[in-house]
Protein backbone atom coordinates (compact mmCIF):
# COMPACT_ATOMS: atom_id res chain seq x y z
CA UNK A 1 0.00 0.00 0.00
CA UNK A 2 1.22 3.20 -0.93
CA UNK A 3 1.42 6.42 1.46
CA UNK A 4 1.32 9.70 0.83
CA UNK A 5 4.23 11.81 2.76
CA UNK A 6 2.76 14.68 3.10
CA UNK A 7 -0.20 12.31 5.16
CA UNK A 8 -3.73 11.38 4.67
CA UNK A 9 -5.90 13.75 2.13
CA UNK A 10 -8.81 12.56 3.51
CA UNK A 11 -8.14 13.45 6.80
CA UNK A 12 -6.66 16.99 5.94
CA UNK A 13 -9.63 17.60 3.46
CA UNK A 14 -11.96 17.43 7.29
CA UNK A 15 -9.53 19.04 8.99
CA UNK A 16 -9.65 21.83 6.48
CA UNK A 17 -13.42 21.66 6.31
CA UNK A 18 -13.71 21.93 10.04
CA UNK A 19 -11.33 25.18 9.85
CA UNK A 20 -13.87 26.42 7.35
CA UNK A 21 -16.70 25.64 8.99
CA UNK A 22 -15.28 27.58 12.95
CA UNK A 23 -14.12 30.71 10.58
CA UNK A 24 -17.58 30.61 9.40
CA UNK A 25 -18.83 30.62 12.53
CA UNK A 26 -16.94 33.34 14.14
CA UNK A 27 -17.62 35.38 11.36
CA UNK A 28 -21.19 35.54 11.81
CA UNK A 29 -21.93 34.77 15.22
CA UNK A 30 -18.84 36.98 16.62
CA UNK A 31 -16.95 38.95 14.58
CA UNK A 32 -19.59 40.83 12.41
CA UNK A 33 -22.13 41.26 15.04
CA UNK A 34 -19.59 43.11 17.23
CA UNK A 35 -18.85 44.85 14.37
CA UNK A 36 -21.72 46.31 13.76
CA UNK A 37 -22.81 47.02 17.24
CA UNK A 38 -19.49 48.95 17.29
CA UNK A 39 -20.14 51.12 14.01
CA UNK A 40 -23.61 52.06 15.37
CA UNK A 41 -22.49 53.11 18.78
CA UNK A 42 -19.59 54.84 17.26
CA UNK A 43 -21.85 56.78 15.23
CA UNK A 44 -24.38 57.52 17.43
CA UNK A 45 -21.55 58.62 19.66
CA UNK A 46 -20.28 60.90 16.97
CA UNK A 47 -23.88 62.81 16.20
CA UNK A 48 -24.23 63.23 20.45
CA UNK A 49 -20.77 65.22 20.23
CA UNK A 50 -21.59 66.67 17.27
CA UNK A 51 -24.47 68.17 18.56
CA UNK A 52 -22.88 68.94 22.22
CA UNK A 53 -20.24 71.50 20.39
CA UNK A 54 -23.08 72.63 17.61
CA UNK A 55 -25.89 72.35 19.25
CA UNK A 56 -28.92 70.45 17.25
CA UNK A 57 -30.14 70.43 13.70
CA UNK A 58 -31.78 73.48 13.11
CA UNK A 59 -30.80 75.89 15.91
Amino acid sequence: MHRHPEGDPVEEDRAGRRRELGAFLFLTVVLFPVLAVLIVSGYGFAVWVTQMIFGPPGV
